[in-house]
């Protein structure tokens, strides 16, 4: 890895504060000493995931779309690198809050070798009433990994939604490290929404945690239809009383393709509410495990934790686990959790096809419904648009391969 001098390199080059640096070399000298982060029956590493990284090269910027409230509300939303010299006290209280850098390998790499980010702060009692959409697009035309920390902060009692949509430009071999904090503060609601579209030739890591305190609202809904092997960690922390989280994910997987996911919601305050709803379909020869872990600690009494992991198979060569997790160590709660793993349901299937509708296009329709819990809940625009048509794409290429080799 680097040595001091290279970090010392950016506080010449672009000003980085003091603090910044040393969290940047604090974080550098854990990455050979911590594990890498734990994916229940799934092996990821021989993956490429630590490079030694130029940290002087730049990604492609964040872009955020125009939005006229975000000035008339005063709220900060600042690539993360000016944000932490204009607004020190801030980022510093932010940064790290939420994951910490000192958990595990990938974690410690995304803070010393972070190479874009955004901070985008929310004062109190604002009601947003557009998403605040967030384009991140990698820069594959070269040798550069893609280390991107975005902090988000909703202050108290405001609401917001956020529409991510990550994507490639380029086919060089590269990595992606990508890690999202959210704190949601008492009473503010948030919403986040992700279109993951990452090329191919990426190996991608990504880190989506929240931290909710009292009567916080949290909704996650991330549709995972990268082309690339990707590992990764979506949690919420219910530390707040009444505080709610409900967490939703979908994946769709082609080719020789490997997904794995953690979707963890841990209920640490009296009265909260934490939910997990994990949608998969496998194509070809791709591989897909949806780990859901819900947890509820000692003195988080009258909470719930519910979780359903769900997983279509439409090949005979893709292999895919839905795994559910209760870890439960108080008396007064209620807790479920269901999973599935199989076909297309045939009942659905004979219903749409008694009504003339062809085979294949009965099936596409029965796993967009399956889907829906997810689909449904992205606002409309054009990243919903274009993760219908990814959808669709995907589906499409996916049957004519699997019927072209039942010939």
């Amino acid at each position: 890895m680097f040595s001091n001098i290279t970090f010392q390199e950016l506080r010449s080059k672009y000003n980085e504060p003091d603090w910044l640096i040393n969290e940047r070399l604090e974080a550098w000298d854990l990455i050979d000493k911590l594990p890498l982060p734990k994916m229940q029956q799934f092996k990821y590493s021989d993956w490429l995931l630590i490079v030694n990284n130029d940290l002087t090269s730049e990604q492609t910027a964040l872009k955020i779309s125009d939005n006229s409230e975000l000035e008339e509300n005063k709220v900060i939303c600042q690539d993360i690198f000016e944000a932490s010299k204009q607004y020190p006290e801030l980022v510093q209280k932010y940064l790290n809050s939420v994951s910490h850098f000192n958990e595990d390998k990938l974690l410690a790499y995304n803070t010393a070798f972070m190479n874009n980010g955004l901070f985008l702060y929310i004062p109190d009692n604002v009601e947003m009433q557009e998403p605040i959409e967030i384009e991140l697009a990698q820069n594959s035309m070269s040798k550069s990994a893609l280390i991107s920390h975005i902090v988000i902060v909703v202050g108290k009692n405001s609401k917001a939604k956020f529409i991510q949509h990550l994507s490639t430009i380029g086919h060089e071999k590269n990595l992606a490290n990508l890690v999202i904090e959210v704190q949601a503060l008492a009473g503010s609601n948030v919403e986040f929404s992700s279109l993951d579209e990452m090329e191919e030739n990426t190996t991608l890591y990504f880190n989506r945690r929240a931290n909710l305190a009292r009567d916080a609202h949290v909704e996650w809904n991330v549709a995972f239809m990268n082309d690339c092997n990707t590992v990764g960690d979506l949690a919420s922390e219910l530390l707040g009383e009444g505080s709610y989280a409900y967490s939703k994910a979908i994946a769709i997987t082609t080719g020789n393709q490997k997904v794995a996911v953690n979707n963890r919601v841990i209920n640490r305050g009296p009265h909260s509410t934490g939910l997990i709803n994990q949608r998969g379909v496998l194509l070809e020869n791709s591989r897909l495990i949806f780990n859901g872990i819900g947890q509820i600690v000692h003195g988080a009494h009258g909470s719930k934790a519910d979780q359903q992991n769900r997983v279509l198979m439409m090949s005979d060569t893709a292999q895919g686990d839905a795994n559910p997790l209760l870890l439960i160590d108080e008396n007064d709660v209620i807790a479920a959790h269901a999973a599935s793993v199989g076909p297309v349901d045939p009942i659905q299937m004979n219903y749409l096809m008694s009504r003339g509708i062809p085979y294949v296009q009965a099936e596409r329709m029965v796993i967009h419904g399956f889907l829906d819990p997810v689909l449904g809940a992205i606002p409309k625009g054009k990243v919903k648009d274009r993760m219908l048509a990814i959808l669709e794409r995907k589906l499409i290429n996916g049957q004519r391969s699997y019927y072209k080799n039942k010939k």
